[in-house]
C-alpha cells in the first residue's frame, strides 16, 4: 500500500480516512477532553450573496491559463476547494463533491470520486461549467479528459500550512469571479485565528512549549507513522505555540514508521491524531498499545488530542476552528483522565 504525503495530498489522505475507517461516529474511546471540540460539520458563508464579474482569466498551477465565463455548476475536486467556494456563497452553484467534503452543507451532493482518483465520466455527466482540482488531484488521464471535453478546469497548488490560507480563498475567488468576496472572507479568517492565538497560554521560555507528535494512524490498514517536517501538521502545531516533536526530533520527510526509537527521540508531551484515526485503532486505549507510545511523556499522560479528518489540514476558513479544537485540548487543565 502506498501511503501518500499529507502536505502534497491531502485529498488522497482523507479519502483513505474516510473510506477505511467506516461511518462519522464519534465514539473515539477517548476521554472528553482528548475530543475535538468543534461545532456542527458546517461552514459558515459570508453574508453578503457574491455578485460575479466574468469573464475572468486565471493562472493555473499547471501553467495554463484558463478563462471562465459561466459558474453556474461548479465541480470542486477537493474537500478543501469545496469548503472555499460553498463559504464565499456560491454552495448553491456546486453540483458535485469529493469524498472528502465532510461538511453538512455538502451532504446531498454526488461523489464524483471513486476511492481518491477523479472519474472523469461522473464529473462530466454533471455538465459542470468550471472544475476546480488540486495539484494533487488524479490520475492525470481523468483530469486530460476533462480538458478534452472543453470544460475549463483550474488547479491550485495544494495547501501545506496557515501561510497557503489567503492565497487558496484569493485564488479561487479570482476564479469564480468574486475577487471582494475573497477579500472580505481572507479579512475575516485572519482576524479569527488572531483571535485564537491571542488566548493561547504564552510558555516562560520557549523549552516550555508542549512537544506534540503528529502520529498518522489507519488499523484497519495496519498503517502506524510518524509525522515529520513535511506532514503538513507543523504549521498548525507552531500556530498553536507548540513544537512538532517529530520535525524537531530530525525528521525531513513527510512520515515515517512508528518505531520506539523513532518516538523516543521525539520525546512529545502530546499526541496528534485525526479522529477517525484515533477510532480505528480502538480510542486511546489501542493507541498507547502502539509499541513506543506508551512509554513517551504523552503516552504515559494520555495526553491525546484528535481533530475530524474532514477538516484538520485543509487551511481554509475553517482553520481558526480547528485551531481553537487543539488550543483547546492542548491547554486543558491536567492530563486526560
Amino acid at each position: 500500500m502506498r501511503i501518500p504525503r499529507l502536505a502534497g495530498a491531502l485529498t488522497v489522505v482523507l479519502a483513505l480516512a474516510l473510506t477505511g475507517c467506516g461511518g462519522s461516529q464519534d465514539d473515539t474511546g477517548a476521554p472528553a477532553t482528548a475530543r475535538a471540540k468543534t461545532a456542527a460539520d458546517r461552514v459558515e458563508p459570508l453574508a453578503k450573496a457574491p455578485q460575479p464579474r466574468l469573464p475572468a482569466t486565471v493562472g493555473s498551477a499547471d501553467g495554463r491559463k484558463v478563462e471562465i465565463t459561466d459558474i453556474s455548476r461548479i465541480v470542486p475536486l477537493s474537500g478543501s476547494l469545496n469548503e472555499i467556494v460553498f463559504t464565499l456563497g456560491l454552495g448553491g452553484k456546486v453540483v458535485a463533491k469529493d469524498i472528502t467534503a465532510t461538511f453538512e452543507q455538502a451532504e446531498k451532493l454526488p461523489v464524483v470520486t471513486r476511492a481518491h482518483d477523479v472519474s472523469a465520466e461522473s464529473v462530466l455527466s454533471l455538465r459542470p461549467t468550471v472544475v476546480l482540482a488540486d495539484s494533487t488531484s488524479g490520475p492525470v488521464e481523468a483530469i486530460d479528459q476533462i480538458r478534452d471535453a472543453g470544460i475549463p478546469l483550474v488547479v491550485y497548488e495544494a495547501a501545506k500550512g496557515l501561510d497557503d490560507v489567503d492565497k487558496r480563498i484569493e485564488a479561487v475567488a479570482r476564479t469564480l469571479g468574486v475577487p471582494d468576496s475573497g477579500a472580505e472572507l481572507t479579512a475575516r479568517t485572519q482576524e479569527r485565528i488572531g483571535k485564537v492565538q491571542a488566548d493561547i497560554p504564552a510558555p516562560a521560555k520557549d523549552a516550555d512549549k508542549p512537544r506534540v507528535a503528529f502520529l498518522y494512524v489507519r488499523g484497519s490498514a495496519s498503517v502506524y507513522l510518524l509525522g515529520g517536517r513535511d506532514s503538513g501538521a507543523s504549521s498548525l502545531l507552531e500556530a498553536a505555540g507548540a513544537v512538532d516533536a517529530g520535525k524537531a526530533s530530525g525528521l525531513k520527510k513527510d512520515f515515517t514508521p512508528i518505531t520506539s526509537e523513532a518516538l523516543a527521540k521525539a520525546a512529545p508531551d502530546a499526541v496528534l491524531v485525526m479522529t477517525k484515526g484515533l477510532k480505528s485503532v480502538g480510542g486511546v486505549d489501542g493507541l498507547v498499545k502502539i509499541p513506543g507510545v506508551a512509554e513517551t511523556p504523552a503516552g504515559m499522560d494520555r495526553r491525546i488530542v484528535s481533530i475530524d479528518d474532514g477538516v484538520m489540514l485543509n487551511y481554509g476558513p475553517r482553520t481558526d476552528q480547528v485551531l481553537q479544537s487543539l488550543v483547546d485540548q492542548l491547554y486543558a487543565k491536567g492530563p486526560a483522565k
